[in-house]
């Protein structure tokens, strides 16, 4: 499991609630095969590794590397950029996919711990939300906490559901194993 405070540190401890959240939608996702990983669970076709992707990109990455650090290369605010986010290739590995969102992690984890609660965004897309801002990194981690605490309500709801969603068989719901 990842922290953000890998030595032990828990001098700020709101920056430690995001690894709770982390680690659930890891758990979540713990065992599903590739294929179920993969499958499609709504009509918009959202996939439990679309969603880990979206969370690499547009939460982990945006959030702490590109706002709170100010790396512009991570500052993605195109509609297609949103969208090519939940889509991952058929020839990209889950792995590979999985893998990006534990690096991602470690990464906003350095940034959290590098970085005062109080240390106001580095960047901010006002073309985006002209009208809204997060003032420093506390609000930044609480948004992030609720973020990704929401997805895996998805991924709990999708993993756990009894039946799939309307406009899928029975065979679509997602399970651990391909057996029946």
């Amino acid at each position: 499991m990842v922290s953000c405070f890998p030595d032990g540190d828990r001098s700020q401890p709101v920056a430690v609630i995001p690894d709770n959240q982390r680690n659930h939608v890891l758990g979540i996702i713990d065992g599903l095969t590739e294929d179920a990983l993969r499958r499609p669970v709504l009509p918009s076709g959202w996939t439990c590794l679309g969603m880990v992707q979206h969370l690499t990109i547009s939460d982990e990455r945006f959030w702490f590397r590109g706002i709170v650090a100010g790396e512009p290369a991570y500052i993605t605010t195109s509609d297609e950029a949103d969208a090519a986010a939940w889509r991952v290739p058929p020839d990209v590995p889950a792995d590979t996919v999985l893998d990006a969102y534990q690096q991602e992690i470690e990464l906003a984890s350095a940034v959290i711990a590098a970085t005062p609660l109080d240390t106001a965004p580095a960047m901010w897309p006002d073309e985006v939300w002209p009208n809204w801002k997060l003032q420093d990194l506390r609000a930044i981690i609480l948004h992030m906490i609720t973020e990704t605490a929401c997805h895996a309500g998805h991924l709990d709801e999708r993993v756990n559901s009894s039946t799939a969603a309307p406009g899928l068989d029975s065979a679509s719901v997602l399970t651990t194993s391909d057996s029946p």
